[in-house]
């Protein structure tokens, strides 16, 4: 995939997620075992299963990864990239989350040695160009955060959403959520 620009309406981030499909987190295929679709999609049923009520949330865990579409090859800021991508059309929160799920897995990773120990070899490899763990300063900054939380919950949701023939929701059912939480924004 090219650099792309980002959705801007319900039907483009549909249509950007659905080319998703058979699109890869690293360009040789070296990195997570299932597409960015279907980790995508595993990442949002998770978390609808795990917070039912935070729609926000679970359309953050189905957009989470876009960034590595728009952008390809920049593991780094593909948080950042996604976050851009998604602000205007579904909101501050749903944006940070994207953002912060990068930020969730330094977290993790310098808080939790289970979590870190289990980290996908993908993973484990952008973690390095992501900062690494985060600090003793940096930790407390980030619990500090009123949605530190819902980043952790997306992590883990991330990490967890790697399972190759995992059956989950098809992409269209999530449409009617995507489009409501896009409502909530435009109504702010």
């Amino acid at each position: 995939m090219t650099t792309r620009r980002p959705p801007a309406s319900v039907d483009e981030l549909m249509t950007l997620l659905a080319d998703c499909a058979d699109a890869w987190d690293t360009p040789d295929r070296s990195g997570d075992p299932v597409d960015i679709l279907d980790h995508d999609r595993q990442c949002a049923e998770l978390l609808r299963r795990s917070h039912p009520e935070d729609e926000e949330l679970q359309v953050a865990g189905l957009v989470h990864d876009i960034g590595h579409a728009l952008v390809p090859g920049d593991d780094a800021g593909h948080g950042r990239h996604g976050a851009d991508a998604v602000r205007g059309l579904l909101g501050p929160r749903v944006a940070r989350l994207v953002e912060l799920h990068v930020v969730a897995k330094r977290y993790l990773a310098a808080t939790d040695s289970r979590h870190a120990a289990e980290l996908s070899a993908s993973s484990r490899r952008t973690l390095v160009a992501q900062g690494g763990p985060m600090t003793a300063a940096e930790i407390a900054a980030f619990e500090a955060d009123p949605d530190f939380a819902a980043a952790v919950a997306l992590r883990r949701a991330d990490d967890a959403g790697k399972v190759v023939g995992l059956a989950v929701a098809p992409l269209e059912r999530w449409r009617p959520i995507v489009r409501r939480v896009a409502a909530a924004q435009s109504r702010k």
